[in-house]
Parts: C-alpha cells; sequence; structure tokens
C-alpha cells in the first residue's frame, strides 16, 4: 500500500539539478542575472528571521526537512507559505550546489530586491545620518558598512557610480542580514550631485588631503557622509561638494585605512552621542 504524501500543496520535493527553480536559483550567483530578474539569495535561518522581522517576502524558499531546526524552521517555513513563496524540500547534493562553499547553510531564499529614492529634505531630521558611497567596488567591505550602518542607527546608504552589487552572495553575507533593515539607494555622480544641493544639513567627506581630525568636528546635522572607494578615494567633483572634509589621524607608515573600518569609526563618531548601552 503507497503511503499518502502528507507534504502541503506549496511544497515540492526536489532532488535533481536540472529542476527549473534550482537552476534558477544557481543562476543568481551571476550579477547579470540579478540584475535582469532584480531577485537576489539570502542564506541562514537568522539572516531570514532578519528578513521576516522587517516584512520582506520570500518568492522562493529552499530547505532541508531532515536539517530543520524546530521551531525556528517551522516558523520559516509557515512564513514563506503565508507568502505565497514556492518551496522547495531538496536534498543536501541540491543544497551544497546552491549555498555557499564557506559555512553552507540549510535553508537558503530567494527576494526581489529593494531599492530606493533619494530621500527628501522634509523626510530628515536633525539626527538623520546616511552614507554615501563612491565607487566602492569590494563586496565585502559594502556588506559590512550596511551592517554597520544599521548598527548605528544610520538612515540608508547610497552608492553613487559604478559600485559592486549589495545584493552579491557576498556583499548580502557580509551584511548579517541588515541588508533587510537599511534602505538601498543607487544613483551616478551627476544626479548624485544634483540632489545633493537638497541636502539641508551637512555633507562630510572623508579625505587624505584633509586637514581636520574626525574627531575634534562637531557635525551638523543632518549629516550626510561621503567615503571613497578603495584606492583612489573620493574623486575630486565629490570631494568638493562636501561642506567639511575630515581625517582618521595614525601612527603607523600606512596612510589609509580598509574602507569598511574607516567608515565604521567615522560613522561611530557622528552617532556617538546617540547611541546608548
Amino acid at each position: 500500500m503507497t503511503r499518502p504524501d502528507r507534504r502541503p500543496p506549496q511544497h515540492r520535493l526536489v532532488t535533481s539539478l536540472q529542476n527549473p527553480t534550482v537552476k534558477a536559483v544557481r543562476a543568481l550567483e551571476m550579477r547579470k542575472v540579478r540584475r535582469e530578474t532584480g531577485l537576489f539569495i539570502a542564506e541562514g535561518a537568522s539572516v531570514l528571521m532578519t528578513a521576516r522581522e522587517h516584512g520582506w517576502r520570500p518568492k522562493t524558499l529552499l530547505y532541508r526537512p531532515d536539517a530543520a531546526d524546530g521551531d525556528v524552521h517551522r516558523q520559516l517555513v509557515n512564513w514563506a507559505e503565508r507568502s505565497g513563496a514556492e518551496i522547495l524540500e531538496v536534498n543536501e547534493a541540491v543544497l551544497a550546489k546552491i549555498a555557499s562553499k564557506e559555512n553552507p547553510q540549510n535553508m537558503i531564499a530567494v527576494f526581489p530586491q529593494a531599492w530606493h529614492e533619494p530621500p527628501a529634505a522634509a523626510s530628515l531630521s536633525e539626527n538623520s545620518v546616511w552614507v554615501a558611497l563612491e565607487e566602492v567596488r569590494d563586496p565585502g567591505n559594502l556588506g559590512t558598512i550596511i551592517r554597520t550602518a544599521d548598527a548605528v542607527g544610520a538612515a540608508g546608504v547610497m552608492l553613487i557610480g559604478t559600485c559592486c552589487d549589495p545584493y552579491s552572495r557576498e556583499a548580502v553575507r557580509a551584511s548579517m542580514g541588515s541588508i533587510f533593515a537599511v534602505p538601498l539607494v543607487k544613483i551616478d555622480r551627476e544626479k548624485f550631485l544634483a540632489w545633493r544641493k537638497t541636502w539641508p544639513g551637512e555633507m562630510v567627506g572623508t579625505h587624505l588631503a584633509a586637514k581636520e581630525d574626525f574627531r575634534a568636528v562637531t557635525y551638523r546635522g543632518p549629516v550626510l557622509l561621503a567615503m571613497g572607494s578603495e584606492g583612489p578615494g573620493l574623486s575630486d567633483t565629490v570631494a568638493a561638494a562636501c561642506d567639511r572634509l575630515v581625517k582618521i589621524p595614525m601612527a603607523g607608515k600606512l596612510d589609509s585605512l580598509n574602507l569598511a573600518v574607516a567608515t565604521a569609526l567615522t560613522l561611530y563618531q557622528i552617532r556617538g552621542s546617540h547611541l546608548k548601552l
């Protein structure tokens, strides 16, 4: 006698890498496909819990039922069902081809990307802080900056010009779920410079030629913090648009810090008085 399949209608058991949904999810590793579909991958129960807490809805959920971790996984599967997501129960071989090679997770979801418009002046309070990143190229740095922006309560992150993809696997992983909490804006340099004229507070940039110590400055909010790419730093045009240029002092022989570290130091200096244990 054949045992009836008790799998919910939304669930499908998939064990083949040739399954169309599995192939489509694997293809999201490529930036071209992410750009064309407007989708991205997030991995791990803790990251997906963050997505749920911020009101995101998955389009697809893949998980290993034999590795499900109790209540948390059941809650996430229920959330995906309520969201109308396609749910695939997959085996270890299928998940291994989709999950990251480092610290692979047992649950993966596909989400629509979210892009925002630059903030209007009327929406900004005196305590608002936005981060503007020009030509950032390293997805690990970008994800870490998004995570730091979330940690300090920054209102969002702007990507100026040709930046790496914040929805790449590496950037999403480095953000540790903050990709779901921090609004992202994508804008070219000319439009940014035009929009910057509407900023009601101070635009501050970090620059090697700056004379002011970033710790000795009184920042006038709302603050727009501009950070340049890992190599060249801020372009001359964006640097010229800043009201103030500041510098992080160093005692060693190096003249610059990692971009994510420099951004974190500056953000904590700007937001320090608003952060309490």
